[in-house]
């Protein structure tokens, strides 16, 4: 996208606006992660790539996206199975030949034995892997991710993390993920993009150019993570109460 920008236009209240001239740009199979405070414009910026919304002005040149949001709304009628093909069957594949689709990647995603429950029966972890396949069955390449562990405990949101570096090494994407979580964003991206408060407009883009797989504590991990965090405005523990909240 270059220099896009774009208003809300609430009913019987001034426009407000919600990205103001923002430039980024993502190479294939790269993973760019999107932070800033509440507010800025991320999600807004996710639906912009997947023309979900149409800017007032700038271009954006994107592949075809798929969008994952925070909530992993599998439907609680549905198996585990049929609700990773659900995008499959909307594009009018055969059920048994969707099924066969996705039991797959089921395999390939460490998801075997886990076709038949229900999402009422899986873990917070397990459904939010579900609901990754659902979105890589898509067929997109580009894979919009809308803060995706940020409803889970600390435990699973790092075995989350591990399993997405691990996915994707398997199924190579480009990405663009949006996350409250600097260090998360550091740990898993190849590029960082940092945004103002609203309107929000890119402040930085900081390269990460690290081996994986990296650990939080890393020395370079963490230099990072406070450079990105002075660049907001926050220190250490200002953090939780500004980004960690977005």
């Amino acid at each position: 996208m270059h220099e896009v920008s774009i208003s809300y236009r609430p009913e019987r209240r001034a426009p407000v606006q919600a990205l103001r001239d923002v430039s980024l740009q993502a190479q294939e199979h790269e993973l760019l992660a999107v932070v800033g405070p509440s507010g800025c414009g991320k999600t807004t910026l996710l639906e912009l790539l997947c023309g979900l919304r149409e800017p007032d002005s700038g271009t954006i040149d994107c592949p075809p996206a798929a969008l994952m949001p925070q909530r992993d709304l599998l439907l609680p009628w549905l198996s585990a199975l049929d609700n990773a093909a659900l995008a499959l069957r909307l594009a009018h594949m055969p059920k048994a030949q969707a099924r066969a689709r996705a039991s797959r990647v089921f395999a390939e995603l460490g998801l075997d034995g886990f076709e038949r429950a229900r999402p009422y029966e899986l873990s917070g972890g397990m459904r939010q892997r579900v609901a990754f396949v659902r979105t890589l069955l898509s067929g997109k390449q580009v894979l919009c991710l809308d803060e995706p562990f940020g409803a889970l405990d600390a435990i699973t949101r790092t075995e989350m993390q591990n399993w997405l570096v691990q996915a994707l090494r398997s199924e190579p994407r480009m990405v663009v993920l949006v996350t409250h979580d600097v260090e998360e964003a550091v740990v898993l991206a190849d590029r960082v993009a940092v945004l103002s408060p609203r309107p929000g407009h890119v402040l930085e883009t900081a390269e990460v150019g690290l081996p994986r797989p990296r650990r939080r504590t890393d020395a370079p991990v963490v230099a990072l993570r406070e450079q990105i965090l002075q660049t907001l405005g926050l220190d250490e523990a200002a953090a939780h109460e500004g980004v960690e909240r977005a």
